[in-house]
């Protein structure tokens, strides 16, 4: 359903301001805000010059269309040659010296709807569309009525009024475009002095790195150098004691072998200390190498068994089991370091372990791995301090701790060396229910280790 409000015809070029004119009061009328009447009233004027230069001239209607909902139709048409190349105008790739293009990709942005027809000989038709206002309601016939006559009944203002009120409105939208670019410059500016700000603070975080660098080898060197002069005299202790204790120098009275004992028994923990910071420095200084050779795990769980009973001979609540290997390879990697890393996690076991059992086991993994898993029946560890466990000189606070002194390094060195291993150590462990700690290793040491990666990576990133 059509309801016809106005029409004007274009016969010479001031009739392109009165369109633009009544354009724009008619979406007054209607309900437009300011900015979608200037909006209007611009997308109709454009398409009005372009029939007025391409076709000498033309008319324009401004209609009512449709019934639920109602959108406010602008009809431009002309009698001219119309266009054969019309889809190329429409993309965007043709542009007439009138500005035919230009008019009609500009009202597209403007307006909801663009229509348009062209035929060679016959003439060119665009209708303009625009969806009324949300807040506005359905426009009666009787009110329509009356906006005609309210329309016949006022005169055109002069057209250089018009002309005048297009020069603010471009004034007003170069005010704002000044401003937007002055917001834009200081944006601008505040991004450059955020850029220096993160500049200066990547400059102090690399110097910063260096110098944690700096401490740690410095830290690593040190530790190299005090566990070797530590253990001169330690070899010498154990060596002493383990000479009185075997009557080789005459009788020792009961008190004094209990004493000599206490000795013995403090130097081979000392000894397993310095032993484990040297382990740490070497590994942490990339100076630990792997000797690889082939052994199968039932041989390696037999010696272990072997080298850990005299520790279980003193637990006697505690009962260890080797579970027997089922369907694992031969492994092709570091002996004397995997015996490491699980005789480190059954003493941990023991220590933390009052009744019950420690259950060392063997199982194939994903991708060509093997995976060890000691699990016990001891104390357990919160979820909060099962990453902790594996840093440096930490340990949880727990009543069995106070029996068994230590620096926290164990777990810390037995994570490195599964990394140089190409492997990873993980645990799952809930309080007073017992911990499982796995060991995931390549059934065969590639020769590429996580350490290997880290340093390739951050060469890459340098």
């Amino acid at each position: 359903m059509s309801y016809p409000i106005l029409t004007v015809e274009m016969r010479f070029e001031r009739d392109i301001v009165l369109v633009r004119y009544r354009a724009r009061q008619i979406a007054s009328f209607l309900g437009f805000d300011t900015q979608k009447q200037t909006r209007i009233a611009t997308a109709v004027s454009e398409i009005a010059r372009n029939a007025f230069k391409y076709a000498g001239g033309g008319k324009v209607e401004f209609l009512i269309e449709g019934q639920f909902p109602q959108v406010f139709l602008t009809r431009i048409s002309d009698t001219g040659p119309g266009r054969a190349d019309l889809q190329a105008v429409l993309d965007g790739h043709y542009h007439s010296q009138t500005g035919m293009g230009l008019g009609l990709l500009g009202a597209k942005k403007l307006m909801d709807e663009v229509q348009i027809e062209s035929y060679p000989g016959r003439g060119t038709t665009v209708q303009l569309v625009k969806h009324f206002p949300k807040h506005v309601p359905q426009l009666t016939n009787t009110q329509l009525t009356g906006l005609v006559e309210n329309l016949m009944r006022q005169a055109p203002e002069d057209p250089y009024s018009e002309i005048q009120q297009q020069n603010q409105e471009l004034l007003q939208t170069l005010g704002a475009l000044r401003q937007s670019r002055e917001e834009l410059a200081q944006l601008n500016q505040e991004l450059q002095n955020t850029n220096r700000g993160v500049m200066a603070l990547y400059a102090e975080l690399n110097d910063k790195a260096e110098s944690l660098q700096r401490g740690s080898e410095l830290k690593t060197r040190f530790l190299s150098n005090m566990s070797h002069e530590f253990r001169t005299p330690l070899n010498a202790i154990l060596s002493l004691s383990s000479m009185l204790l075997n009557h080789l120098d005459g009788d020792l009275s009961t008190e004094q072998e209990k004493q000599v004992e206490f000795i013995r028994k403090s130097a081979q923990s000392l000894s397993e200390l310095v032993n484990d910071l040297l382990d740490t420095a070497k590994v942490e200084a990339g100076k630990a190498s792997v000797q690889v050779t082939l052994f199968e795990v039932e041989d390696f769980f037999s010696a272990l068994r072997g080298l850990l009973r005299p520790l279980v001979h003193y637990h006697d609540a505690v009962s260890l089991i080797f579970e027997e290997p089922i369907a694992i390879p031969t492994l092709h990697t570091d002996e004397a370091k995997v015996s490491q890393i699980l005789r480190n996690l059954i003493s941990n076991a023991l220590k933390f372990t009052e009744r019950g059992e420690i259950r060392v086991s063997v199982r194939m993994g994903d991708d060509q791995t093997v995976i060890f898993s000691v699990a016990d029946t001891g104390i357990g560890i919160a979820k909060a301090n099962q990453t902790l466990i594996f840093e440096e000189f930490v340990q949880i606070e727990n009543p069995l701790q106070k029996q068994f002194k230590g620096t926290g390094l164990g777990l810390s060195l037995c994570k490195k060396l599964a990394e140089l291993l190409g492997g990873k150590i993980e645990v799952q462990s809930n309080l007073g229910v017992g911990s499982t700690f796995f060991l995931t290793l390549p059934t065969v040491y590639s020769g590429t280790t996580l350490r290997d990666l880290e340093l390739l990576a951050a060469k890459c990133l340098s």
